[in-house]
């Protein structure tokens, strides 16, 4: 359930209609309900209520707004961040250091320093190397960084294969096999506390089988690591839940994952760690957009949008669905292709889609969109970034502005030798 409903004729964001956010903002521009935010935060939560203090994380990269993850601060959720300018955001918010895991199979230098300046709850180490280099790191700070192992169970989550992250070819995490030497010698390393295992095979999982797999493969590991002397106190079972994109769209709800995590790992007497992302944001959010113009093709019209690939990669890179609606409804249906205006084929949101009816002028938006939407952003055909707005009741406030054209192109400079 979403707070984006029809009312007298008008799509509206909670008590917010829709065209007064476009006159007053401009398109396109995300935006965002914090009802929705707080009803999915309150539905996962719920979902795990039968296991014992249970720690939840949201998925920065999902969507790092501010604001967004103040309101998820506020509902008592830490941060899994994969970058320092994550780490950042998420203290900015509110989010407390003890609260947030770091993953990623790329953290630097400075930012395992960072992480363990700032005194966050645990790094999820990707690798043997990164486990050394942040031993040496806490060492030379005379700190001891809380650590848990990600495995890579090579389980096929049944995804996009460019949102993957749990099969052998994968870059994440140690090979399942090697996972119980690796663990004990880091172990043995001053600096760490490796007090856990952590897994995520995937984002948009559609199938619980793929995770119930990899969650017993885990349960196996325990009780190796166990045997073998080592301390467990911690498994990180990471993100991936799905939304329905499509209307009508049935997917596995969080009750029903959350019944099968207390199956599985009734007899692991660990803290569990959830990561997840797009299953709290995905339906808090819609992209509003304004048609342009409606050109002749040669089968089907092209209904071409003031948003682009620039402001929604999604379809473009990984040909995904977004539910597209117009914002007054008249009723009337057509099959249209649904482009944006960057010079690419590739910005094309949908081919051959049943739809309503537009003309140019009219408002619409792509659903769904809350969710790896705005943070994938670029200024791609020096277009500018999207603004995105937060809904509260009968009150709405730009929480990104929008950033145009020139603005980024204060940031550049042509080099004084280039005039000579």
């Amino acid at each position: 359930m979403d707070h984006f409903q029809i009312r007298n004729g008008i799509l509206h964001a909670e008590d917010v209609a829709l065209p007064v956010i476009a006159e007053e903002v401009g398109t396109p521009v995300y935006v965002y309900s914090r009802a929705t935010l707080v009803r999915h935060a309150r539905v996962f939560r719920d979902a795990l209520s039968g296991l014992k203090n249970p720690h939840i994380a949201f998925a920065v990269k999902a969507n790092p707004n501010l604001a967004v993850l103040r309101v998820l601060a506020k509902e008592g959720y830490g941060a899994d961040v994969v970058s320092g300018g994550e780490l950042t955001r998420a203290l900015a918010a509110g989010m407390k250091p003890k609260d947030i895991v770091f993953s990623g199979v790329g953290k630097t230098h400075a930012e395992l320093q960072q992480g363990l300046e700032e005194g966050i709850g645990q790094f999820n180490i990707e690798s043997e190397e990164e486990g050394y280099e942040l031993a040496s790191i806490a060492r030379r700070f005379g700190k001891t960084a809380a650590c848990a192992l990600r495995v890579n169970p090579d389980v096929d989550a049944r995804t996009h294969e460019k949102i993957s992250t749990g099969k052998r070819e994968n870059k994440f995490g140690v090979p399942l096999d090697r996972a119980a030497e690796i663990y004990a010698s880091l172990s043995k390393e001053d600096g760490l506390d490796m007090r856990g295992i952590a897994v995520h095979i995937g984002s948009q999982l559609g199938d619980l089988e793929p995770l119930e797999t990899a969650f017993g493969k885990l349960g196996e590991l325990i009780t190796q690591l166990r045997e073998a002397g080592c301390k467990v106190s911690h498994v990180d079972l990471g993100g991936g839940l799905g939304v329905p994109y499509k209307t009508g769209e049935e997917l596995p709800a969080p009750a029903e994952y959350g019944a099968m995590v207390e199956r599985v790992t009734k007899d692991w007497d660990v803290q569990l760690m959830f990561e997840p992302g797009r299953v709290i944001a995905g339906n808090a959010g819609v992209l509003l957009t304004r048609v342009i113009r409606v050109k002749r093709g040669i089968e089907r019209p092209f209904v071409v949008v003031d948003a682009a690939m620039n402001d929604l990669a999604r379809p473009a890179m990984y040909g995904a669905w977004h539910d597209f609606e117009a914002v007054q409804p008249t009723g009337e249906k057509s099959v249209s292709h649904i482009v944006g205006p960057i010079c690419e084929t590739g910005d094309t949101f949908a081919m051959d889609r049943e739809c309503d009816t537009l003309v140019a002028g009219d408002l619409a938006v792509f659903r769904t969109a809350g969710a790896y939407g705005a943070t994938m952003a670029s200024s791609y055909n020096s277009r500018g970034f999207v603004a995105e707005v937060l809904v509260d009741g009968d009150q709405f406030a730009v929480v990104a502005d929008r950033i145009p054209a020139g603005a980024i192109m204060d940031a550049e400079r042509v080099p004084a030798w280039l005039d000579d």
